[in-house]
């Protein structure tokens, strides 16, 4: 949930972390030792610039997303909340960008996004968002908004340098009633043309109540539908935000994301909330998506639903009463790259209850651009008899240019009862006939476990509502959050191969 004038630097001159040995499963991918990204809170203490509500954890940063440079692979920028409050949002966001493939990061401040990233306005930021055009224009997006008011924006900046430096943000919508809020923004550059690039996210609107006041992101609001943003030039203008799909009364949707295919289509995936009789006959969350062949002039008036989306409440395995809060009603949704019948696959990955009562990893994909889809299968390799334990969450998804899947997630396989929360981070990848759950392989990305009950608490230990996973060639680049010596969180590199 819930970024621009002096743009503060930090060279971050980062070691390799010795994590030791990685565990390698059989035919798995390989996962390079960890680089740690972030580094020291650029913010000083109370720049909000007023009260605030809840409590801050100055140098966690959490929720990161990563993107690849097109026309210069060893060129990665990521950006995270920096700062994350358990009310709601961050004191801004901050991004990283690196020129030798991840082996060292600097540090750039988003500039006037937050008060405390040199704006007038906004007292916090969340949901930070990167992606690369194929001319190597880079875009951020953020939902930048008040604690001490209603006022709330999604706001868009750009950089033409390889993410050393960002533009002032232009405003795509601002509101200041109670009633609205909006939520759980993305952006992505067109990969088959540089002048177009999409904004998309969830819009909350209440008939008498504070909007924010109700959780806008598990929020089962009494609306809550898709508004879409585009540039056709390259982000010189932007066309107004308007509204492209409304789920009706007492229904919304969330976790809104769009995809390029190869043919050009564009493809929304998102989490469908359904409360009461609908068209089609169903309740709850579902995994859904939308398509536009026409670089988003205009969507197709019907969702087509996937799956159900049986979510759950992540916990403590030593102590149920202990909340984690994941990425559980977020699906994540990605296109092959691949040209011809392969240009027509899509996929999908979220959490799900369905195999075994508690969070697992769930997956379908479709050959035929959205049309139909396969069964849903469980693709994490989490040990079956492991009780609570076993609970997997926070996906993320990407292919790379010859085909190949991977899926990164958490889960609490080696934790021991009682002490710390020990979590690790796993990938898991397939290559042919990826709908038999037998032909995915595991590897394990940290080699140490963390403590997660050291994140920052938003509702629950916190490390985002997503994590990020890039891909270049036949590599895959990790970036996700963890508990790291004194800080709550921290933001860490592995390249996967």
């Amino acid at each position: 949930m819930y970024k621009k004038i002096t743009i503060i630097t930090i060279s971050l001159l980062l070691v390799i972390a010795s994590f030791g040995a990685l565990k390698v499963w059989a035919d798995g991918l390989t996962a390079e030792p960890l680089v740690q990204v972030s580094g020291n809170s650029p913010f000083a203490s109370g720049c909000n610039g007023g009260s605030q509500s809840g409590v801050v954890y100055p140098n966690s940063e959490v929720e990161p997303w990563v993107a690849v440079n097109p026309t210069d692979p060893k060129n990665i920028v990521g950006a995270w909340q920096q700062g994350r409050w358990s009310t709601g949002g961050a004191n801004s966001l901050v991004s990283a960008y690196s020129t030798n493939g991840g082996k060292s990061w600097k540090q750039v401040t988003i500039p006037n996004i937050t008060r405390c990233s040199g704006a007038d306005d906004y007292e916090r930021a969340s949901d930070p968002w990167v992606t690369f055009a194929p001319n190597g224009d880079l875009y951020h997006i953020s939902l930048s908004f008040n604690d001490s008011n209603t006022n709330n924006a999604v706001l868009v900046s750009k950089s033409t340098n390889k993410g050393a430096n960002w533009s002032e943000p232009v405003t795509l919508l601002r509101d200041t009633a109670a009633t609205v809020f909006n939520d759980k923004e993305s952006i992505t550059a067109d990969r088959t043309d540089a002048n177009y690039v999409y904004a998309i996210w969830d819009r909350l609107v209440f008939p008498t109540e504070k909007a924010r006041g109700r959780s806008p992101e598990r929020a089962l609001g009494y609306r809550g539908p898709t508004w879409f943003a585009r540039t056709t030039d390259g982000g010189n203008s932007w066309e107004e935000a308007h509204q492209i799909y409304d789920p009706g009364e007492i229904n919304q949707t969330i976790g809104n994301q769009i995809v390029v295919m190869s043919d050009g289509t564009l493809v929304d995936g998102f989490n469908l909330i359904y409360n009461f009789k609908n068209a089609h006959k169903v309740r709850g969350y579902n995994v859904a998506l939308l398509r536009s062949t026409d670089k988003g002039a205009t969507w197709s008036s019907k969702a087509i639903i996937v799956d159900k989306l049986n979510g759950s409440q992540v916990v403590s395995p030593d102590d149920n009463s202990q909340l984690v809060r994941t990425g559980d009603i977020i699906p994540e949704i990605m296109a092959d790259p691949r040209s011809g019948d392969d240009g027509k696959k899509l996929y999908f990955v979220w959490q799900d209850t369905r195999f075994s009562g508690f969070s697992e990893i769930a997956f379908s994909m479709s050959r035929d651009g959205g049309d139909s889809w396969t069964p849903t299968i469980k693709i994490n390799k989490t040990p079956g008899d492991i009780g609570l334990n076993g609970q997997a969450f926070t996906p993320a998804i990407n292919v790379s240019s010859d085909g190949v899947i991977a899926v990164t997630y958490y889960d609490f396989r080696n934790n021991d009862e009682g002490g710390d929360l020990e979590t690790d981070y796993f990938v898991v990848s397939c290559h042919d006939k990826c709908d038999n759950a037998d032909n995915w392989s595991e590897s394990q990305v940290t080699s140490t476990s963390f403590d997660l009950a050291q994140a920052p608490v938003a509702r629950g230990f916190f490390t985002g509502d997503y994590e990020g996973l890039g891909t270049e060639g036949s590599n895959f680049f990790a970036f996700f959050s963890q508990s790291h010596g004194s800080d709550p969180a921290s933001i860490f590199f592995s390249k996967i191969h």
